[in-house]
């Protein structure tokens, strides 16, 4: 494919999710992505779940289509042979590793003045921070589980690294298209708790305390201001239903048979269900009209009679049975790739189609693998200097 990004390098020196997502995410564009790890690599090498063999399937799976160095990065020769792969190539960095002089935007521009520097921080402070506390301190978890929960309940996605890596992501290509369109160079800093706080408000999860005084509330498996429910069917299968428009509620009405009973709970609450308003504040007791329904029928029987609707819904499935299913299976997002110390699985290329086709992945790289093949390629270093730089520690091919 002809993709935006080829020919594009970028230099990646990074840990954990948002960084390295990014950088996936700009390889799977076309980009040449060099992450650089310090020699045995950074402290989310072996991060679990790891494979039968020792190696990490987290690792593998962020770091898919990418060039690797090993690289002292404590050493001054080894922080220069960073220094130079950034500014000898396409001068664009991105990084997680905070508080480096030698890594920062004012070194590297004293050298390169169009440089592009993203850096990843906690907080916009500039202290520490990681997905998890931050989704503490933003308020998600009092929002998060069951009505009757009293503590915090923290979700499984580490959503805010995932929001920014994709941010990063989006800065780096734009920051590219200013440097084409002007000569300038950029200077990015991207915080997952400012992620975090302008989802909150764009959602208005923040707005809605300041104008209106109020809490959002714990709802379950509920949507807030629209109706949405998880049932059971007799076989135990849990599905999670939707209705935000009057033709949806209709139809879920028409399905469950629950008319007559319907239009008697309207009549007594004075209630208007072709309002989202009205159906969310009386959900309690729709609900308990339509999961008669549901506890009467199978979860084949449910499947066939809601598919003839345009209720929303789907049934809850376990990631195990999801890999089975033909989302994986036969998705053109998938294809089957070897991954050394992983075994061949599906692995999924960029979400987005462009012009009808998903750019594919490759396997992450080995550890260090490309480190003498950059040095030799991109700083015109001879054997003798890439045997040198071994020998003393400063690199590991």
């Amino acid at each position: 494919m002809n993709l935006p990004l080829h020919g594009t390098v970028v230099v990646e020196v990074s840990s954990f999710v948002a960084a390295p997502l990014c950088g996936v995410t700009l390889a799977q564009l076309g980009a040449e992505v060099i992450r650089v790890d310090p020699i045995g690599g950074a402290s989310d090498f072996r991060r679990w779940p790891l494979a039968e063999s020792g190696t990490s399937i987290y690792w593998t799976g962020l770091n898919k289509g990418k060039r690797s160095a090993a690289i002292d990065l404590r050493s001054p020769d080894g922080q220069r042979l960073v220094q130079r792969l950034i500014v000898e190539g396409d001068g664009i960095v991105v990084t997680n590793a905070a508080g480096l002089d030698w890594l920062s935007h004012q070194r590297l521009a004293s050298v390169r003045s169009d440089v592009i520097h993203v850096q990843l921080l906690g907080r916009g402070d500039g202290s520490t921070g990681v997905d998890y506390t931050v989704n503490a301190a933003i308020g998600f978890p009092f929002v998060t589980g069951p009505q009757d929960h009293a503590g915090p309940i923290n979700h499984v996605l580490p959503a805010w690294d995932v929001c920014c890596g994709l941010y990063a992501a989006l800065g780096v290509t734009a920051a590219v298209r200013r440097r084409d369109r002007s000569g300038e160079g950029s200077h990015i800093t991207l915080a997952l708790e400012d992620v975090a706080l302008a989802t909150a408000g764009n959602l208005g999860l923040l707005t809605e305390p300041q104008v209106n005084g109020t809490q959002r509330p714990r709802l379950g498996n509920a949507i807030f201001g629209q109706y949405g429910e998880d049932f059971t069917s007799s076989d135990g299968v849990s599905f999670m239903v939707v209705a935000l428009t009057g033709r949806h509620f209709r139809d879920l009405v028409e399905v469950t048979g629950t008319g007559a009973a319907v239009s008697a709970v309207a009549d007594a609450c004075h209630a208007d269900f072709s309002s989202e308003g009205d159906r969310y504040r009386f959900r309690d007791v729709l609900s308990g009209l339509f999961a008669i329904w549901f506890a009467e029928h199978s979860a084949a029987e449910i499947d066939d009679s809601l598919s003839a609707t345009t209720v929303l819904f789907e049934r809850y499935r376990t990631f195990t049975e999801v890999a089975a299913d033909d989302r994986v299976q036969a998705n053109p997002l998938f294809t089957r790739m070897h991954q050394p110390g992983i075994g061949e699985y599906l692995a999924p290329g960029m979400p987005a189609s462009l012009d009808g086709s998903h750019p594919v992945s490759t396997p992450a790289p080995n550890l260090g693998q490309d480190t003498a093949d950059l040095l030799a390629q991109r700083l015109g270093l001879s054997s003798a200097d890439i045997a040198r730089l071994q020998d003393a520690g400063t690199i590991a091919c």
